[in-house]
């Protein structure tokens, strides 16, 4: 009960402030459209004449601009778009500790799992809705553009599997915002979309960039997010199990860590 209480003052301060919630939601969908436009511009490649002299196809031409057709680029802005939900709750976080409401709060009967929980709600709500979203424009803009609709039965059992991602960036945002205060918790989470965005492979196909390169990605949760979300809405079930797997285990440790730290924290303050 406290915890759903602390949930709905929470869910108040959101609406409070548009520029959060309609942040979250409006960023995702306007880099959908943007990206989409970018691909159209893009000269479609073309088989050099002397392609059998050095083993080129027209697949092999096309690898490098793949990741912005509008069946890869969905799953893979609905992952992104969680980036601005962690800076949220990381802000979030912070501007409390900063304005010693939490202080004051310390002094109730709640526990460290009550204020972990009525952070988290809120922002899960805002990332469902995003993802939900995301993928509606995506539907739309694959039917004006391609002409072909996304197989719906994919398309929503990959909606659940988004989970373990809500949860690893949730709790990113609030393990960044109980360490650092209001003035810092912004610029790092900064950094960490930069790093989600480079190293997740959004605008690129990280698996045609070298093995080092893949290497590095795969030390980091960005990439096996993305690569889980690609491979549930085009069905690949199979090739989900892994990355979705490493994603749910960096999850778990981060919200732990996340949960800890506060814990910690809270005790520190009191």
């Amino acid at each position: 009960m406290r915890a759903l209480v602390f949930t709905s003052r929470n869910i108040k301060e959101l609406l409070r402030n548009p520029l959060s919630y309609l942040f979250c939601l409006g960023m995702p969908l306007v880099m959908l459209i943007v990206m989409t436009l970018i691909n159209a511009s893009i000269p479609k490649p073309e088989i050099p004449a002397d392609a059998k002299l050095f083993n080129i196809s027209l697949a092999e031409a096309a690898e490098t601009t793949k990741v912005f057709n509008i069946e890869m680029l969905t799953p893979a802005i609905a992952i992104f778009g969680l980036t601005f939900i962690m800076l949220f709750s990381c802000i979030a976080v912070s501007s409390d500790r900063t304005s010693d409401f939490l202080t004051r709060l310390y002094a109730s009967p709640m526990k460290s799992t009550d204020f972990i929980i009525g952070y988290t709600l809120p922002f899960a709500i805002i990332a469902a809705v995003q993802i939900v979203i995301t993928f509606i424009a995506g539907e739309i803009i694959s039917l004006i553009v391609k002409g072909e609709s996304f197989n719906i039965g994919y398309m929503l059992l990959s909606l659940p599997l988004f989970i373990p991602a809500v949860i690893l960036f949730i709790g990113i945002g609030i393990f960044f915002g109980t360490l650092l205060n209001e003035k810092a918790a912004p610029g790092v989470c900064s950094a960490v979309i930069t790093a989600a965005a480079i190293l997740g492979g959004i605008w690129m196909d990280i698996d045609t960039m070298g093995d080092a390169w893949v290497a590095v990605c795969s030390c980091l949760p960005f990439y096996h997010s993305v690569k889980a979300a690609r491979c549930a809405l085009a069905g690949d079930f199979g090739g989900m199990i892994v990355p979705l797997m490493i994603t749910a285990a960096f999850a778990a440790v981060i919200f732990a860590a996340s949960a800890l730290i506060f814990a910690h924290k809270s005790k520190a303050d009191k």
